[in-house]
């Protein structure tokens, strides 16, 4: 479901607990049983602009794959957006939303170290929370986060000791003189999309309803050129819902048809 400006005007808006003007737009909400469960699935961000101000936006639960189009929104403090797919963060996101402080990312699919890179730009960010995702899990990960967000004093609930800040220091130096380590980290990035390897369980999902279309060498070739050349959410989007239903692209077939 598109996040449209009649879904945000008809969302729940309150004071939580902090005080905080809070936007709900959570994906799923489960009641006292545990059973029942409503809500959306929001692929993308847009439209916030109808909002109006607030403190807290709550996206959780949702399908979204990039953080990013936000409009300027001096105001918003605190995002929460596990569970959901986000696996690149848009570079422009800390201009839109200068005075973040506490970030929520746990259970989503950024993959590597220098994926984190942009939350450098974030110079209030004090608390954030990246648990289960797979960058969690590569070495050196806590240090590195750290390095990138020295403002942070709680990561993945965990308070900061100043003996990881100089352990962070000591293994990939300073902004201005980067270790050779801190270097070859900074040059590997995610792909949003690897059809060879699936980085989450949604992808493998993918990848397994694709396997039954049984593709050459060459169909896959071509799709895998297409995931690579995709500039544009929407682009993405639709690459992805092809390989949800098990089918191939438009561009792959069409293709195909031309050369034979």
């Amino acid at each position: 479901m598109r996040l449209t400006a009649d879904l945000i005007s008809h969302s729940l808006s309150y004071l939580n607990p902090l005080k905080e003007r809070e936007l709900d737009l959570r994906g799923a909400h489960f009641f006292l049983c545990r059973v029942a469960r409503t809500g959306h699935r929001i692929p993308a961000i847009e439209n916030l602009g109808v909002a109006g101000p607030h403190d807290a936006i709550d996206l959780s639960d949702n399908d979204i794959q990039v953080l990013g189009n936000f409009p300027l929104s001096p105001r918003v403090r605190t995002l929460l957006l596990a569970r959901n797919r986000i696996a690149a963060i848009q570079p422009s996101l800390a201009a839109a939303i200068p005075n973040l402080r506490n970030l929520m990312l746990a259970s989503n699919g950024l993959a590597e170290l220098s994926d984190l890179d942009v939350l450098t730009k974030f110079a209030q960010l004090t608390h954030l929370v990246l648990a289960d995702n797979p960058v969690t899990k590569k070495e050196n990960y806590r240090y590195w986060a750290l390095w990138r967000c020295p403002s942070v004093r709680f990561l993945d609930y965990q308070k900061v000791k100043d003996a990881e800040r100089e352990q962070a220091k000591e293994l990939f130096g300073t902004v201005e003189e980067p270790t050779e380590l801190a270097s070859r980290i900074m040059g590997i990035k995610s792909k949003t999309f690897d059809v060879t390897a699936p980085a989450n369980g949604v992808a493998a999902a993918s990848a397994s309803r694709l396997s039954r279309l049984k593709l050459t060498d060459k169909e896959r070739k071509k799709l895998q050129e297409l995931i690579k050349k995709a500039d544009s959410l929407e682009e993405i989007i639709r690459l992805e819902k092809a390989l949800n239903e098990g089918r191939l692209p438009p561009g792959v077939i069409a293709d195909d048809a031309m050369e034979e």
